[in-house]
């Protein structure tokens, strides 16, 4: 995996990955759980490169389109440099790969946006596999080895972990927060800021949606993700 001297100093980028992998799967997602043939198969091919780098899966070139992150048009994102690219490329690879893991034979969708109300960050689907007043010590030192992964590859290993068991309790989670932190990982102090990112998620109860109230009953209720 690459390295760097500086840190990840324009969150914009995790932004343009994190919709750029949502989009990417909310078509496959779509189409595998209407059992359409070509989502099963990039479904398939994707699955096989889970845990490995980008740049060891030829097969997946031509599925996983990062051509977004390359173009600049007047007007739009600023263009990316090299070591950006590179990384950006390492975490969309890692995080649709895990996904197309983590969807097989679930007939329900197993990427999902993360809100306040129904959080699906990493640390907050894995309070989710334990009871809910209890802390199952085995499962959380999953998600502290995967933390304390050296590198995106063992990263990714780890995660493919956590990620089966998720599987088996169909415990869905945000695949496009997902990527946006496996870019910022790959980045000097970046480990550090994932690792808090997800013990925040692991440890915050969701929030409750605010009552109306009798002045303005119909108004609606939003809230912003700080995570």
């Amino acid at each position: 995996m690459t390295t760097g001297s500086a840190p990840a100093k324009d969150p914009s980028v995790s932004a343009r990955i994190a919709e750029l992998t949502r989009a990417s799967i909310s078509g496959w997602q779509r189409g595998y759980l209407a059992d359409e043939s070509h989502s099963v198969a990039a479904l398939a091919r994707l699955r096989r490169g889970a845990g490995r780098e980008a740049g060891e899966s030829p097969d997946l070139w031509t599925l996983i389109d990062t051509g977004a992150l390359h173009s600049q048009e007047e007007g739009g994102p600023r263009h990316l440099s090299e070591p950006e690219v590179m990384r950006a490329e390492n975490a969309v690879h890692a995080a649709l790969t895990l996904w197309a893991f983590h969807q097989q034979s679930r007939g329900e969708p197993m990427h999902r946006c993360h809100s306040p109300g129904q959080p699906a960050s990493l640390g907050a689907a894995v309070r989710r596999l334990m009871p809910p007043d209890d802390i199952d010590e085995p499962v959380r030192k999953r998600l502290v080895r995967a933390g304390t992964a050296p590198d995106l590859v063992s990263l990714a290993q780890r995660l493919r972990d956590i990620v089966a068991l998720l599987r088996r309790k169909s415990i869905p989670l945000d695949y496009g927060l997902l990527a946006g932190q496996l870019y910022v990982w790959q980045w000097p102090d970046g480990p550090s800021a994932v690792r808090r990112a997800w013990g925040r998620s692991f440890h915050t109860p969701p929030r409750r949606p605010r009552q109306p109230t009798g002045d303005n009953p119909t108004a609606p209720h939003t809230d912003k993700d700080h995570s």
